[in-house]
């Protein structure tokens, strides 16, 4: 396993936070760990070294991953991809969203008078059980 970072600079916030998050999952379950050997062994050089040697290990293995040449050129391409896309304003943003609640409000008391039409002509027909 080489230490080198494959294509340095290219793709480097993709690959970054990548290797952050995969990271923090190996060091949360590395927690856990620690924590279920403390309930299981009473030693406490196995119940620290343990943890801390897996911790490493799959750090190192994250650390390879996202150096692999192949992964590492899609990360690349993938982050080349996100900075041609053409984001929206705020604006924008904020009058979709407005857009959206509207209808979302507007369906739910269509569907709600319907419903209300419907229950009280099937109660009138007496086909709509009651209480």
């Amino acid at each position: 396993m080489s230490l080198k970072i494959y294509k340095r600079g290219q793709g480097y916030y993709t690959r970054l936070f990548t290797a952050l998050i995969a990271f923090a999952i190996v060091a949360m379950g590395s927690y856990v760990l620690y924590n279920k050997l403390q309930a299981w062994v009473s030693n406490p050089w196995v119940e620290t070294l343990v943890p801390a040697g897996v911790c490493i290990v799959l750090s190192l293995f994250v650390f390879w991953v996202v150096n692999k040449p192949n992964i590492a050129d899609f990360m690349i391409a993938a982050e080349g991809e996100i900075k041609k896309v053409s984001w929206s304003s705020r604006q924008e943003i904020i009058a979709s969203t407005i857009i959206v609640i509207v209808v979302v409000v507007s369906m739910a008391l269509l569907l709600m008078f319907a419903d209300l039409a419907f229950r009280g002509g099937l109660g009138y027909l007496g086909l709509y059980p009651t209480g």
